[in-house]
């Protein structure tokens, strides 16, 4: 019977080793190794993802994980000091200041990055302060 009760997300990355270590080290995840040679990454929020290798993979052109942020400003500097770029986009797609950061009053403040397969990741205000 189709149940939604333990669904989860996944994505495709070109190198399980490199994308280990990314998440792991890099992001400070927890990451479990899966029999099929696959990975879990585990949130905080119980969520769970399956990143699994792909020989012919395409990196996503969307955001495919979002990480809310209490400060964004100081998630992003965190961020870069681990060597993480976060200055993705050429302000004519999206207009972001130095440190990559797109700040609208429509939404919460943003600023994605990438994983080392290509795949699009995010940060973003837990609370979007809303302009009257």
């Amino acid at each position: 019977m189709f149940s939604t009760a333990h669904a989860f997300s996944g994505f495709s990355v070109d190198d399980v080793d490199a994308a280990r270590t990314f998440y792991r080290d890099t992001l400070g995840l927890r990451v479990q190794d899966n029999p099929m040679g696959f990975l879990t990454l585990e949130l905080e929020g119980g969520g769970r993802v399956l990143v699994y290798g792909k020989e012919e993979h395409t990196p996503a052109t969307f955001t495919i994980l979002n990480f809310p942020v209490s400060d964004l400003e100081a998630a992003v500097d965190e961020l870069n000091s681990r060597g993480v770029q976060t200055k993705i986009y050429d302000d004519s797609e999206f207009p972001t200041d130095s440190k990559g950061i797109m700040r609208e009053s429509e939404g919460p403040g943003i600023a994605w990055f990438r994983d080392p397969a290509g795949n699009v990741l995010a940060v973003l205000d837990e609370e979007p302060e809303r302009s009257s």
